[in-house]
């Protein structure tokens, strides 16, 4: 029996979580829509490999993927998927963070990389962009889980700033708390 596949929307709603269907032909709403299939078990590479792309879709799509991206787009796909995990878990915190990806990014004193709301430009047509892109749509959509759990919290391992947190993982250079 075949295991059934995911499909997960390219625009349309952005935020929609990923479906599960029995087709093997991806799922499109509109000729406009299209829509990307996911193979069950598919490794975190071939998952970017199919979601990458330029345009994020939506706006708070675009927040999730700057902040990925400035915070970790030299590092593994892991890594990018944990930063983007914490981002996400913010924004279901009850009120200690809010309840957007733009919110949690642009909260004041919480990303270096912010300046008065606002972030410096990307390079929309880099890999590390589409990458970025990619693994927003992953965290968005609850299509891979990240080995960091509820964490709330990570830095950079150059770096000891001494919180008093319980620590929970270590992906690529950053460690990660809640």
């Amino acid at each position: 029996m075949n295991e059934p596949l995911i499909s997960t929307p390219l625009s349309n709603d952005p935020l929609a979580p990923a479906q599960v269907g029995g087709s093997e032909e991806p799922v499109a709403d509109s000729a406009q829509d299209e829509a990307v299939t996911i193979e069950p078990g598919a490794s975190l590479s071939e998952t970017v490999a199919r979601l990458r792309r330029s345009d994020a879709g939506s706006r708070e799509l675009e927040c999730l993927a700057a902040g990925v991206y400035f915070e970790s787009k030299s590092e593994p796909l892991a890594g990018q998927l944990a930063v983007g995990q914490v981002i996400d878990n913010r924004t279901e915190s009850r009120g200690r963070f809010p309840s957007s990806y733009c919110g949690v990014l642009t909260q004041r004193g919480q990303f270096s990389f912010v300046r008065g709301g606002r972030w410096p430009s990307v390079n929309k047509s880099s890999l590390q962009w589409k990458n970025a892109v990619a693994i927003a749509r992953i965290v968005a959509g609850e299509i891979k889980e990240s080995n960091v759990g509820k964490a709330l919290f990570f830095h950079a391992r150059r770096v000891s700033p001494g919180w008093r947190l319980t620590r929970v993982a270590s992906v690529g250079n950053h460690v990660f708390y809640r």
